[in-house]
């Protein structure tokens, strides 16, 4: 429950920010260039930060409980 608080309030303080700050920027990325809001661009920065660290936290949670699941010792019916 307090990391939804702690994620509500992180979003909320992007979009207060996103929203001061809402004069048009040009943006270029490699061959691409195009004019955008810079509440739009600073919100989706976060946005996608924010999905590529939960992604990478649960990947890295799957990868630590597939440790734990082949340490555990497997009982062997067979050795009768």
């Amino acid at each position: 429950m307090a990391i939804i608080i702690l994620l509500l309030t992180v979003l909320f303080l992007v979009a207060l920010f996103s929203v001061q700050n809402a004069v048009p920027v040009a943006i270029t990325f490699l061959f691409w260039s195009f004019e955008a809001s810079l509440a739009i661009v600073i919100f989706l920065s976060a946005l996608c930060g924010m999905i590529a660290g939960a992604i990478i936290a649960s990947l890295m949670r799957f990868k630590s409980s597939a440790k734990k699941e082949s340490k555990k010792p497997s009982s062997d019916i067979s050795q009768s």
